[in-house]
């Protein structure tokens, strides 16, 4: 009586959830240079979130000269003609707001959040370096170290940080995705003022970028604006679609351990290769988030978390995990961390056991009914924040998706079935298709 009730009220949620998932006002442009804008209007306080997507990232960098796409988003703060080294920021801050900016596989964007009536300012200050950056082998070779820096505080300290870098290598043997974003170090030392100039001239242009405005604006307002500070900035010539190497068929599961006298708790993870949300194809990657969060989200309440922390007691924790939104196809995975004197080969067996329970059991309806209402959850709580409000339409284009994917994606996630999940799981969850890794202490053994 307890589960009819609750899948009652989580459908009586449901509804108005999808109806909010809705009601934010998209317009989207295109300016003659080809350059996109997006505006997302956020009427609730008078701010506003300017960000710059390039569609590039770590998986566009030419081989051999990994982190460079890093590299230049920290060399994009060293100044121009008109904004000199190092007062980018301060001038942001200045004008009460804060700024930043991030690198991934697949692109690289720049943010200020700052009072509406600052926005003017923030495109002219952004136009200005996306074609207009001054670099000397002086600020080059600073902000070199400041990244070699960066990676070894963030990368190489980290035992797990170093241990995904080694799963992904051996998941990917072509596609660039097994190279760190971060980049190797080897190849970053010897990384030149020319090759940064080469890749900013070459990506940093209009018809590379989107632009995407969230806040107390008005859409014509905003294309306005940039029309007149874009507007003006020559395209690259040498933008095309991108094209990377193909990862070639994995024919056999592959397997790792990586031993470290700091690790405290070692754990089993698995990921296998899976598709990504793709433009007008979004069905199978809403089925595997869902898959990801019946298996392994929401802690103690997902069957992952069920099974083997509350009914097996073998698990300290669990948990599965799947994006989609990536610009070409990733990975979809699961790990647990066993207690204290529990084996991992034995941890790895109970997570393969459960992954096949579900296989023939199928999805309980009450475990798939929170999980659609937790993935609609989300996306509404990104929406309350501005920013990502920005960053939700601003991930997705420079992955290949367009406006209207991002709008219906609440709408694919609640219309996808149990057939249509387990169908999914059969097709990706293939072991041949998998990186099994085991991180342990020195004084671990493994298989």
């Amino acid at each position: 009586m307890r589960k009819v009730i609750g899948l009652a009220l989580l459908a009586i949620m449901l509804g108005p959830l999808a109806a909010i998932a809705q009601q934010v006002p998209v317009t989207s442009y295109r300016l003659n240079n080809g350059m996109d804008v997006v505006v997302i209007e956020d009427h609730r306080a008078p701010i506003v979130t300017h960000m710059v997507w390039y569609r590039v990232g770590a998986a566009d960098e030419p081989r051999g000269k990994s982190g460079i796409a890093h590299f230049l988003e920290h060399l994009m703060f060293k100044g121009t003609e008109a904004v000199p080294d190092g007062q980018f920021s301060p001038i942001v801050e200045a004008n009460g707001g804060n700024d930043n900016a991030f690198t991934t596989q697949d692109f690289t964007a720049y943010f200020q959040q700052v009072a509406a009536d600052r926005l003017p300012l923030m495109m002219e200050m952004e136009a200005d370096r996306m074609r207009g950056l001054v670099l000397d082998d002086q600020a080059m070779l600073t902000e070199l170290d400041v990244v070699l820096e960066e990676r070894a505080l963030r990368t190489d300290s980290d035992p797990g940080a170093l241990f995904s870098e080694q799963r992904d290598a051996a998941q990917f043997l072509n596609h660039p995705y097994g190279t760190p974003t971060i980049g190797w170090p080897n190849e970053v030392e010897k990384l030149t003022l020319q090759d940064a100039l080469d890749f900013y001239h070459h990506f940093y242009a209009p018809n590379n970028a989107v632009l995407v405005v969230a806040g107390d604006v008005q859409p014509e307002a905003v294309l306005a604006l940039a029309q007149y500070y874009y507007g003006p900035l020559a395209p690259s010539e040498g933008i095309t679609k991108r094209v990377r190497p193909e990862e070639p068929p994995q024919r056999a599961a592959r397997r790792l351990v990586y031993h470290d006298p700091r690790v405290a708790s070692p754990y089993v993870i698995r990921t296998y290769l899976a598709p990504n949300r793709r433009a007008g194809d979004q069905r199978q990657a809403a089925a595997l988030s869902l898959l990801a969060d019946v298996l392994g989200g929401g802690g103690i309440t997902s069957l992952l978390g069920q099974r083997l922390q509350i009914e097996e007691d073998i698990a300290l924790a669990s948990g599965a995990f799947y994006s989609g939104l990536s610009y070409d196809p990733d990975t979809f995975g699961m790990y647990v961390v066993p207690k204290p004197g529990v084996p991992l080969e034995e941890a790895e067996a109970r997570m393969d056991a459960t992954l096949q329970y579900l296989l023939e059991n199928g999805v309980d309806p009450a475990r798939l009914a929170r999980s659609k209402a937790t993935l609609l959850a989300d996306e509404i709580y990104a929406m309350d924040s501005q920013r990502g409000l920005a960053q939700r339409y601003g991930a997705a284009l420079t992955s290949g998706l367009t406006v209207e994917d991002v709008a219906v994606w609440p709408d694919i996630l609640q219309a996808v079935t149990e057939d249509e999940i387990l169908a999914a799981a059969r097709e990706v969850l293939d072991i041949r298709h998998s990186v099994t890794g085991y991180l342990m202490g020195q004084e671990e053994t493994g298989q």
